[in-house]
C-alpha cells in the first residue's frame, strides 16, 4: 500500500524528532505501548525498517531520514490546506460570510505600492477581505508554504521565488538609511564599499532562516528596533528606496549607485486555486 495516514505520519515524525518513544507519546497525548506498536505496524506495511532500536537509545535508518523530511512536508501542506480552506470558507454574497486572504509583506517595505493596491482591489466587485500580516525580513516564503499566507509581497534578489508563481509588480534601486548627522549622510550617493567596513557604524544584521550571519552590527529584532539603533547612531541598513516612507527626521536615505536593483513581485504557492487570490493579482498586475 502506497498511502500513509495523517495519523501515522504525526506518530512518526514525533518519535524521528524526538528519538525516544517515552518522550514522543507525551508530547502526543498517549501511551508509549500503542506507539511502539503504530511505528512497527508502519515499518511493516512500508517494508523498510525506519528506527534502529537498542541499549543506546533510537536512531534513524536512511529510509526514516526520507519519511521525515517527508512527512514534515506532507503535514506542514495538510496543516496549510486546513487554513486556506477556513479563510476561503465565505461566499461573498450578499449579506453571506466574504472570504479571507492574507497577504504578508515586509514590514515597512513597499509602503506606496501595498496602499494602491489595496485599495483598487478593495473597489473589486467580489473583492475578498484582506489581512496584511507584516512579517521578518525572509519570512514571506514559510508563511506562504505553511498556510499563513495566502500571497506576499517578495523582493528578490532577498527572497527567493523558488516554489511559487510571481508576477513581477516594479523596480527600483537601493538606499542607505544612515544617522542623519553621519558625515557619509552629506554624500549625495554612496557605493556599496563605503557603507560595508564602517567601524563607528557597523550593519544592521537580520536573521535569515533562523539564525544571524556573522559581523559587529546589532541583531535587529523589528522595525522599531532598527529605527531607534539608526537614529542613535548604533548601525545603518540598506533597504529598497520605497522604504524612505518609515524614516525618522533622525535618519538620512542616500542612494547607492552600485546596489543591484531590488525588483517587487507579488507571489503565491504554485498550486493554488483561489478565485479571490486570482482577483488580487489581476489587480496588482493592472497596477
Amino acid at each position: 500500500m502506497d498511502t500513509l495516514e495523517t495519523r501515522e505520519l504525526r506518530y512518526f515524525v514525533a518519535v524521528a524528532e524526538e528519538l525516544h518513544f517515552g518522550r514522543a507519546a507525551e508530547r502526543l497525548g498517549m501511551a508509549q505501548p500503542p506507539l511502539s506498536r503504530a511505528i512497527q505496524q508502519l515499518e511493516r506495511r512500508l517494508g523498510v525498517r525506519l528506527l534502529d532500536r537498542d541499549r543506546r537509545g533510537v536512531r534513524l535508518t536512511g529510509a526514516g531520514e526520507v519519511l521525515l523530511h517527508e512527512g514534515r512536508a506532507a503535514l506542514d501542506a495538510t496543516s496549510a490546506a486546513a487554513r486556506r480552506t477556513r479563510r476561503a470558507g465565505g461566499t461573498g454574497g450578499a449579506g453571506g460570510p466574504r472570504s479571507r486572504l492574507v497577504l504578508a509583506v515586509k514590514a515597512a517595505a513597499s509602503h506606496e505600492l501595498l496602499q494602491k493596491l489595496l485599495d483598487a482591489y478593495a473597489a473589486e466587485p467580489d473583492a475578498a477581505d484582506i489581512e496584511v500580516l507584516p512579517c521578518g525580513m525572509c519570512e514571506q516564503p514559510e508563511l506562504l508554504r505553511d498556510g499563513r499566507a495566502d500571497v506576499a509581497l517578495m523582493h528578490a534578489p532577498f527572497n527567493s521565488l523558488a516554489g511559487f508563481d510571481s508576477e513581477e509588480l516594479t523596480t527600483e534601486g537601493q538606499i542607505a538609511v544612515l544617522p542623519a548627522d553621519h558625515p557619509l549622510a552629506r554624500r549625495p550617493a554612496l557605493s556599496l564599499a563605503d557603507v560595508s567596513d564602517l567601524p563607528d557604524l557597523p550593519l544592521a544584521r537580520w536573521p535569515d532562516h533562523g539564525t544571524y550571519p556573522p559581523g559587529p552590527g546589532p541583531e535587529i529584532h523589528g522595525q522599531a528596533q532598527l529605527a531607534q539603533l539608526i537614529a542613535l547612531g548604533r548601525t545603518l541598513a540598506i533597504f529598497p528606496d520605497s522604504a524612505r516612507s518609515w524614516l525618522w527626521p533622525d535618519h538620512t536615505a542616500v542612494p547607492l549607485t552600485d546596489a543591484p536593483p531590488v525588483v517587487t513581485h507579488i507571489a503565491w504557492p504554485a498550486h493554488s486555486r483561489s478565485p479571490a487570490l486570482a482577483g488580487l493579482v489581476r489587480t496588482a498586475t493592472r497596477l
